[in-house]
């Protein structure tokens, strides 16, 4: 089994992660009710302030070009040899891997990140939220949903992971130049996106919740599906950030080391070229 590709599979989870929550966060549906219900918005308070990271050096703004670059018709096969191809019909979107990885990295630092790129289908399960006096929360269980793309990404060894990553790079910089960013490196966008995922605040629990407010001359027929955040400092952040938010703070933070491990040993490995 090529351990390489173990890496890119395992890197291309940690930010599928994010994706997938994000497109369980726009298809949220409740057990109940099943009839619209008024709710009032609370005036929630700002998060805590939480200590920022610590600075994590940059890289260089080009990166080389490998030794051994990784070629888009290797994808497939290797994939399938790794996960069955059960497996890879399951959860892996093959068609344009690469377009797909770049997009979603670039929409994680955006206000939406749209499902219809993700380079992975949408996990399993339903998102729920139970009741409390001021109004409904984030259900405590919904975390579990995740765990286990959190115990994957935590077994990949980071330097291998970044091996992989410069390996692929020449097809993830095509394919940002396609997005149409023809004067852009995607690993700037790359270290940026990952700079703001790991200022996210650890917001208080639980978190509360309202329903999305439907806007426009054409009513909605099911306003009671979709949620946002109460406090608007949280609803303003970007979709990365919502997500991580999301998936619980435990998660929230084991998923924070992975991408400051990754990005503290990628910058490391630039300037020293």
């Amino acid at each position: 089994m090529n351990t390489r590709l173990r890496i890119l599979l395992a890197a291309a989870v940690t930010v599928a992660v994010l994706g997938a929550a994000w497109w369980w966060w726009s298809q949220m549906r409740p057990a109940a009710p099943t009839e619209p219900v008024p709710v009032a918005v609370p005036v929630a308070p700002p998060p805590t302030p939480v200590a920022s990271a610590p600075p994590v050096p940059e890289p260089a703004a080009e990166v080389p070009e490998p030794a051994s670059p990784l070629a888009a018709n290797d994808l497939e096969p290797a994939l399938t040899e790794l996960l069955g191809r059960k497996g890879v019909l399951s959860f892996l979107q093959l068609d344009g891997f690469a377009r797909r990885i770049v997009a979603t990295v670039d929409n994680l630092g955006r206000s939406q990140a749209p499902a219809a790129v993700w380079p992975v289908t949408p996990m399993a399960g339903r998102f729920t939220v139970v009741e409390q006096g001021t109004g409904p929360v984030i259900a405590p269980d919904n975390s579990q949903r995740y765990t286990a793309f959190v115990l994957f990404a935590e077994s990949v060894d980071t330097a291998r992971a970044v091996d992989l990553y410069l390996r692929m790079y020449p097809l993830l910089q095509q394919a940002y130049v396609d997005l149409g960013y023809p004067k852009q490196q995607f690993n700037d966008r790359l270290m940026a996106v990952t700079r703001l995922l790991l200022a996210t605040p650890e917001a208080a629990q639980p978190q509360k919740l309202v329903l999305t407010e439907v806007k426009g001359p054409i009513e909605s027929l099911r306003p009671w599906v979709r949620y946002q955040f109460a406090d608007p400092a949280l609803e303003s952040l970007a979709a990365g950030q919502k997500i991580l938010l999301r998936v619980g703070p435990v998660n929230e933070r084991r998923l924070k080391a992975r991408l400051a491990a990754f990005r503290t040993e990628l910058a490391r490995r630039l300037e020293k070229r």
